[in-house]
């Protein structure tokens, strides 16, 4: 007579457990899921990679603030302020504001490109801090700030620039565009995510931008406009970035202008931090 085997003590005998499945298949510990400032600094050194082989993303920081300074200064200068050294004093916080600002669409450009690549898909599937991607691409943009700002300042001193209010005027200066733009920088993200192409996203933020910078008291006073535009140049936010960054370099902090940059900046951060979060969360 045959004897018969419980099944279910089968089962039993080849139930393995976690800990010994993990030692057979690998004799290494697994990794630490990283934490949010390592998976952040991650992604900075992955935008900084792509400026070391592709060195031409930064033609507009360097090359492009050079030619407007130039062409601006020693063109015009002499028939707005009477010489090029009279004229640079007004004219460089405003090309350093412009240069800034213009180069925060690559923020979404970049965001885009790799939705369209499907990398971010990829990114977003990883067991890292999700807003890990979007605050690494804005710390790497904010290196590309702080270029562009050497860059300008250093040709600015180089022709004649003298700031009344020193090293310290100057450096606050910086930080106010710094700031300025990182904020600004969200809006082009958040409209990463509903563009079609990185090419849509370039022409929807200069058709922002390039009204917003030549409109402005960035190259002639406000005062010999038609009235019309005056109204127009009084509440453009670019106005007041580039008068309060004049006022802090002059050593003459225009506090009105302050007020409205910072609130500008409030504004932009409260409307599309949360937007490009939500839409980052709703993607895929």
């Amino acid at each position: 007579m045959t004897a018969t085997t419980d099944p279910a003590s089968e089962l039993v005998d080849v139930i393995i457990d976690h800990e010994t499945l993990r030692t057979t298949l690998s004799n290494s510990q697994r990794p630490k899921r990283p934490t949010a400032a390592a998976a952040s600094l991650a992604f900075v050194w992955r935008a900084m990679l792509k400026i070391k082989h592709v060195p031409m993303q930064l033609f507009d920081v360097t090359v492009f603030p050079v030619m407007f300074t130039l062409l601006f200064a020693y063109l015009f200068g002499g028939q707005i302020a009477g010489s090029p050294r009279d004229y640079i004093q007004v004219l460089l916080p405003g090309i350093l504001c412009m240069t800034v600002t213009w180069i925060t669409m690559y923020s979404g450009m970049g965001l885009n490109t790799d939705i369209s690549k499907g990398i971010f898909d990829r990114f977003r599937s990883l067991p890292i801090w999700r807003p890990a991607l979007l605050v690494g691409m804005l710390v790497a943009d904010a290196v590309r700030y702080c270029v562009a700002c050497a860059v300008v300042i250093s040709l600015g001193l180089a022709i004649g620039f003298r700031p009344d209010g020193g090293v310290a005027g100057v450096l606050l200066g910086v930080l106010l565009v710094l700031f300025f733009s990182f904020c600004l920088s969200w809006a082009w993200t958040a409209l990463a995510f509903r563009a079609k192409t990185p090419e849509a996203v370039m022409q929807l933020a200069m058709s922002v931008l390039f009204p917003l910078a030549f409109a402005s008291n960035v190259f002639v006073d406000p005062d010999t406009m038609p009235g019309w535009v005056q109204a127009f140049v009084r509440i453009n936010p670019f106005t007041h970035l580039v008068t309060s960054v004049r006022g802090l370099m002059a050593g003459e902090v225009d506090s009105s202008a302050l007020g409205w940059t910072f609130l500008w900046c409030g504004i932009l951060l409260v409307v599309f931090a949360p937007l490009t979060m939500r839409l980052y969360n709703n993607e895929g």
